[in-house]
């Protein structure tokens, strides 16, 4: 081999290694998920209104699992091609009272059946759900499916067509501090920003194309619905 040779393979390895090694010098310098939104105002703002977003969405939707469907894959919470899957919690049943009989408009000997689950998309848990339905409004199909899988309840429903009634929907959580609007915004230490469990909570009435309800719902979503990186704007 001559001397060129060897110096130019010499170069071409030395160049390679620089690669590399810049490259893992940026994989390491680049904040996990969970950093990236920030304790500031201005990620504070943002928090909101990605928060608020997610909230008009499940409200003016039938389905919150077809919402949470399109919420997971716009950013990218899972591999692409995912879908909302309900993991079913045991031990934990919630015998209908007297209010969730009078929501579903059913008298005392009616069956009404419990079913809590967790929606998950990919690796997270994005809300938790209680949910009264009347086996007797479905069909035998889904309510088998509804018995045996982890089908999520509106994918499950779905050809029923319903329409959902919200009775009420409570922001748990606001990155912004009471009266910030008058006061103005406080700025806080750099640093990621906190979040509580649970950020939302929504009640509501799932009914027929009649108007005959058929499920009564309390769902709480989860922090995990803002697990994605910090929008562009504020990563500048």
């Amino acid at each position: 081999m001559s001397f060129c040779s060897s110096k130019r393979i010499r170069i071409a390895a030395l160049a390679a290694t620089a690669i590399v090694l810049g490259t893992q010098i940026a994989i390491a310098q680049e904040p996990s998920i969970g950093s990236q939104w920030l304790n500031s105002p201005t990620s504070r703002v943002e928090a909101l209104a990605v928060l608020q977003t997610l909230n008009a969405n499940l409200l003016s939707n039938a389905s919150a699992t077809l919402t949470l469907d399109r919420w997971c894959a716009a950013h990218k919470l899972a591999p692409e091609g995912s879908k909302i899957v309900a993991q079913r919690v045991g031990g934990q049943d919630k015998p209908a009272d007297e209010h969730i009989r009078e929501l579903l408009t059913v008298g005392p000997g009616e069956l009404i059946a419990y079913r809590r689950v967790r929606l998950v998309c990919g690796d997270r848990v994005l809300s938790e759900a209680d949910n009264w339905y009347v086996p007797a409004k479905l069909t035998a199909e889904m309510n088998q499916a509804l018995k045996t899988s982890d089908i999520a309840f509106g994918r499950a429903v779905q050809a029923l067509n319903f329409t959902r009634t919200n009775l009420s929907a409570k922001l748990l959580w606001s990155p912004l501090s009471e009266g910030w609007d008058i006061e103005g915004l406080t700025a806080h230490e750099t640093g990621p920003l906190t979040l509580p469990p649970f950020l939302l909570e929504h009640r509501a009435v799932l009914k027929l194309r009649d108007g005959t309800p058929f499920s009564a719902l309390v769902e709480s979503y989860t922090d995990k619905v803002l697990d994605f990186p910090v929008p562009r704007l504020l990563a500048q």
